[in-house]
């Protein structure tokens, strides 16, 4: 896995939802993760047995999708082949895509879920195809090949299969500046990529961990208390860069909360 060398990496994504069982029969169902556990209150999913999305009820929180939080989790499969079979799954399930994209440095597939979280799904490319100039990492965002990824499945799509991860969150901001403030300095993130509106941060030479873009938040402020959306983004981290870092816990400029936890 591409991001598997990397000091600092997504371990799992939190979400508040209005609907416990809607929304978890959806990333079951459509996504393919499955229950590892969970109360009345809480179901934690993932593949295999590594977790990768917890799920925390709360009936009276609100979707505000201005505000900051959640862009979307990326789910990322191990190579391109579980990629073409997902796609497939979608279609024959006439599962909604928001888009595709070829990001050069992976191929992506874009939906919601229930409650409008965003979600992608993607494969990296081999980071030796990868164009980079020094720390930034080539990226962009060109039509996808959908038939020749629909001709890369290899089988029937059986969930998502193991080695399958949280690669990366992409989140919203109210200030690109800000956020590249935060993620380098505090968290000691390197800026892999800007474009508009937009900036990626990585460790570990990955095209990106976290990201940050105004695109439908600019100006936003501090994230209200009774959102819905994003609870927390779970990071791994070595001993090295667990040290360095100096706490287990953040939030970003706008609240979004961040907890670092070992890897093992």
């Amino acid at each position: 896995m591409a991001s598997s060398d990397a000091p600092i990496q997504i371990g799992r994504v939190a979400l508040i939802v209005n609907d416990l069982d809607k929304v978890g029969d959806f990333y079951r169902s459509a996504i393919g993760l499955e229950r590892l556990s969970g109360g009345g209150e809480e179901l934690v999913l993932g593949a295999g047995d590594l977790p990768l999305l917890a799920l925390r009820r709360d009936r009276a929180a609100r979707h505000r999708p201005r505000e900051a939080g959640l862009f979307h989790t990326a789910f990322l499969l191990p190579d391109r082949a579980a990629l073409g079979r997902w796609l497939r799954h979608a279609a024959d399930r006439q599962i909604g895509l928001d888009g595709a994209s070829d990001h050069l440095v992976s191929e992506a597939l874009y939906l919601r879920d229930p409650e409008g979280n965003g979600i992608e799904i993607y494969a990296d490319r081999p980071r030796s195809a990868w164009q980079t100039d020094g720390r930034a990492v080539r990226m962009d965002s060109i039509a996808l090949n959908l038939q020749g990824l629909l001709d890369a499945a290899d089988a029937p799509w059986a969930g998502a299969p193991a080695g399958s991860v949280v690669g990366h969150v992409h989140l919203q901001v109210g200030n690109v500046a800000e956020a590249e403030t935060f993620y380098m300095n505090r968290l000691g993130m390197d800026r892999s990529a800007h474009m508009f509106g937009a900036s990626f941060f990585a460790t570990g030479g990955y095209h990106h961990h976290l990201a940050g873009n105004i695109w439908n938040s600019r100006g936003a402020g501090p994230r209200s208390a009774d959102a819905a959306g994003l609870a927390e983004v779970v990071l791994a981290a070595d001993a090295d860069a667990l040290a360095a870092l100096g706490a287990v816990e953040f939030s970003d400029p706008w609240g979004t909360k961040l907890r670092v936890e070992p890897k093992g």
